[in-house]
């Protein structure tokens, strides 16, 4: 503990550019190591710690432990949602129903899955599950919703319900490749044009 406050009531101007290095050596260090197979139960902060090439201390002081340490990374590793333009909810609903399940970080496609048994097995990773995909949830969430009270969509339309609809399809061709030769590039249109279809007054 004395060797943890001396280091961190040292002065810090000189070495700012380095904890801005160590916060990223150590978010990149947990997200391979749960590329590489890790479990979130196996993951330990000190294999984290020796994989980034810090101390257990320097990670101590900038999460209070290994559930928010992994929340940080996966949110990061998650991204934020597309902005949508807001004026067609089609166009709003095909550009984030095409975000499902895409991430430019190829580490994603092996970490997401293994999180789905922990997910299920603890209500804290379920939360911190439920935290990182929110943003994008809530992003759907708003362009039904104003489609609603425009009159685009029915009054008594079940919100969580259609998002369900809009993507899933999208998230188990990405996820387990359902349909191998399906176009993924027309797909987001031709899921939201077969949802909205049901999901108009009648």
């Amino acid at each position: 503990m004395s060797d943890m406050t001396s280091t961190a009531d040292a002065p810090r101007s000189p070495g700012r550019p380095r904890s801005t290095r160590a916060d990223e050596a150590i978010v990149e260090a947990t997200l391979d190591l749960l590329a590489e197979g890790s479990t979130v139960e196996a993951l330990s902060i000190e294999a984290i710690a020796a994989r980034a090439g810090v101390g257990k201390a320097t990670i101590y002081r900038r999460w209070p432990g290994k559930e928010a340490l992994l929340l940080d990374a996966l949110g990061r590793l998650k991204g934020a949602p597309p902005r949508t333009g807001g004026r067609s909810v089609r166009d709003d609903l095909v550009l984030l129903v095409g975000a499902v399940g895409q991430h430019v970080d190829p580490r994603v496609r092996k970490i997401m899955p293994c999180l789905v048994p922990e997910v299920s097995r603890s209500s804290a990773h379920r939360q911190a599950y439920e935290a990182i995909i929110e943003p994008r949830r809530q992003a759907m969430r708003e362009v039904l919703l104003r489609a609603v009270d425009s009159g685009e969509l029915r009054a008594d339309l079940d919100v969580e319900v259609a998002m369900a609809l809009l993507t899933a399809p999208m998230l188990t061709q990405r996820m387990l490749h359902w349909h191998p030769d399906r176009d993924e590039r027309i797909l987001p249109e031709r899921i939201v044009d077969a949802v909205l279809d049901g999901l108009r007054p009648r």
